[in-house]
């Protein structure tokens, strides 16, 4: 009788181990497949490039000089992609933030801009960018949320006629930055930093925080995720598209300014096709190109990953055409693989 009871009870018992232990499993898988694990094979990917940038360039890619070049390069790009992310996020899209840099660092350096900064401070050229990228984000905005017009046609046409307008300010002429308190502070250090990498991390800091940590980045999310329950649950959809295209035009007017401190000159060829690459590091961050979710730590280590594969080609003198096509496939990759998390998480409910 009792042998009859102990073998009853045995695989009970076996079966309750293997659910205990599975049970177990289970957040550390959930934790691997969400953001921590996104982020883990983010700096896997950015590791791996930087451990092929030492094989192959040695101490010239190694060195601290080359490490500040890489971080100067990442922060332009870095600011635009932080807004960008915000409108990716809620589903929508920003064509036109490299254009709408150029058109603020035009703006910004124009002779009756800097004279006026001569006569007050610097700042006033800081002030005009920021407006410039600002209108130019709430124009994209009204469009978009209250003219009903798809959002890759609005910003298709900003990129043109933001690209257009500085082409006429400028002549299609570079304006070379004479203000020097402008070109000694953007071109300073602090504490061995660039400055120009910690306005980026500032900027990244603030997004992290407004995404995360307040009702605007939820209102985002919920956007994102489905306009339709977002205006049920009182949302007012529309003014909150506006305040995200807005948001990635000032991005554009930071980065406008950071671009003159790092070239002292303003361009309409400044910020040209950098809106592919600002999408491009948002996309492989992580933040899901049909909206409702949105990570500011993966776009920093995308933005990150993009500048140090180009630094890689470019210390071994590799072709253009090559970035262009590694870059080509780590997009792809990276649309592939969150269409299977996308594919396994309605699977799983």
């Amino acid at each position: 009788m009792s042998d009859q009871h102990l073998t009853a009870h045995v695989p009970a018992d076996e079966s309750a181990r293997v659910e205990d232990a599975s049970a177990a499993a289970r957040p550390r898988r959930n934790l691997l497949a969400g953001a921590a694990g996104r982020n883990l094979g983010l700096v896997i990917a950015l590791l791996l490039i930087c451990a092929v940038g030492v094989a192959t360039a040695g101490e010239r890619f190694a060195s601290l000089d080359n490490l500040m070049t890489i971080l100067r390069l990442a922060a332009v790009i870095g600011v635009l992609s932080v807004g960008v992310t915000f409108v990716i996020t809620a589903g929508g899209i920003d064509l036109s933030v490299g254009s709408v840099l150029g058109l603020s660092s035009v703006w910004a350096s124009t002779l009756a801009t800097q004279a006026m900064a001569e006569q007050y401070h610097w700042v006033v050229m800081v002030v005009c960018a920021l407006a410039v990228g600002l209108g130019a984000g709430l124009v994209n905005g009204v469009l978009i949320a209250y003219g009903r017009v798809v959002a890759f046609i609005a910003t298709l046409a900003m990129l043109v006629a933001a690209r257009g307008l500085a082409e006429m300010i400028a002549n299609r002429q570079t304006q070379v930055v004479r203000v020097e308190a402008f070109r000694d502070f953007f071109r300073s250090d602090l504490l061995g930093i660039p400055v120009l990498v910690w306005i980026f991390a500032v900027v990244a800091v603030a997004g992290w925080v407004l995404l995360n940590r307040t009702t605007f980045g939820r209102r985002t999310v919920a956007v994102g995720g489905n306009p339709e329950a977002a205006r049920l649950a009182g949302i007012n959809v529309r003014r909150h598209t506006m305040y995200l295209y807005a948001l990635a035009g000032l991005a554009a007017g930071i980065a406008g300014v950071m671009m003159l401190g790092r070239t002292t000159a303003g361009s309409s060829t400044n910020g040209q096709l950098y809106e592919l690459d600002a999408i491009a590091a948002v996309v492989v961050g992580g933040t899901l190109l049909a909206g409702g979710r949105g990570t500011i730590v993966g776009t920093v280590f995308g933005v990150l990953i993009f500048t140090t594969l180009t630094n890689v080609f470019t210390q071994n003198n590799l072709s253009i055409s090559a970035q262009a096509i590694a870059k080509g496939v780590i997009i792809v990759a990276a649309v592939l693989l969150q269409q299977r998390i996308a594919e396994r998480s309605r699977a799983s409910t």
